[in-house]
């Protein structure tokens, strides 16, 4: 009897040991959803969007992640199962103190971030100011340049998608780019193409867009204010030199979203580039490899 008990109450502590919900407020307030899971070196999981959450990456990453990391799901303030502020305070330096309040409250002295899209932006705010706070990056199919996004890649492409032959409406500078991008957004959506711009199959588009319907009330405020947010916008390739943490750089050679060269100008010290034949999505589409990489950074750097 004892002999069971023991195996219980073991039992008990491995699974709280892999999985703690909690809701943390942060110094304004502001409710924040987390999810903890895994064993290892802690990760801070930065979603993009933005607004897109962390729940679809946990369904699908999750299992293979926690085997190696301490993985730290989170949704950003004003996204998914988290709560909004209410004077809207979306900018880079609320965010990065949400990050820092965060691993201040769960005792964690260093931590890696993971990035995928926006996230990448968010790292590199967050890096920024608390290079000590980071023991490392992946950076996943990341943005560090929004406008090099939308000249180098989403215009070109979105276009070729659409047959549109007069591209130069879309490249006149005159009219806002959040005008002109969202028009391509727009007309993709009309003709079921949006896809076409990260993903290899309708289908996959489907499967991630069908994961935000397991959360009830999606919040969705952040996404809807955060690139109006000038601080989103600053080309974060000139920083990269001065970051000497160790960087994984994961790029896909079919993602339009960001584009397959956008890991040019990008200069960290210490970076393990490291080029997939996926697109936006190398979770769903290339998961393999995106673990190759990943355990291939945790070799090079001992992480």
């Amino acid at each position: 009897m004892k002999k069971i008990i023991f195996t219980l109450l073991l039992l008990n502590l491995i699974s709280s040991i892999k999985a703690q919900e909690l809701l943390f407020k942060t110094s304004d307030n502001v409710q924040l959803y987390v999810k903890i899971a895994g064993k290892g070196t802690p990760v801070l999981f930065l979603h993009g969007g933005p607004g897109s959450g962390s729940y679809w990456f946990e369904k699908i990453m999750g299992p293979d992640l926690e085997q190696n990391f301490q993985m730290i799901y989170l949704d950003q303030r004003g996204v998914g199962r988290s709560s909004s502020p209410v004077n809207r305070n979306f900018s880079m330096e609320r965010m990065v103190m949400d990050f820092e309040e965060l691993r201040t409250h769960l005792k964690i002295k260093q931590w890696i971030t993971a990035g995928h899209s926006f996230g990448g932006i968010l790292q590199m705010g967050y890096a920024l100011q608390h290079p000590d706070a980071i023991k490392g990056m992946l950076m996943i199919n990341t943005s560090l340049n929004f406008h090099q996004n939308y000249t180098d890649s989403w215009c070109p492409k979105a276009c070729e998608f659409l047959c549109i032959s007069d591209v130069n409406p879309y490249k006149e500078k005159s009219i806002p780019i959040l005008e002109r991008w969202g028009s391509l957004i727009s007309q993709l959506n009309e003709k079921n193409l949006m896809w076409k711009m990260g993903f290899g199959t309708v289908e996959n588009m489907d499967y991630i867009n069908a994961t935000y319907s397991e959360i009830e009330n999606w919040n969705g405020d952040f996404g809807n204010y955060a690139l109006e947010i000038q601080d989103y916008w600053s080309d974060f390739k000139k920083n990269t030199p001065q970051l000497k943490m160790p960087v994984l750089f994961f790029y896909g050679t079919k993602d339009w979203m960001m584009g397959p060269k956008h890991y040019k100008g990008v200069k960290f010290p210490n970076m393990l580039l490291y080029k997939s034949n996926v697109g936006h999505m190398p979770f769903l589409e290339n998961k393999s490899d995106l673990l190759k990489a990943i355990k291939k950074y945790q070799v090079k750097y001992k992480l």
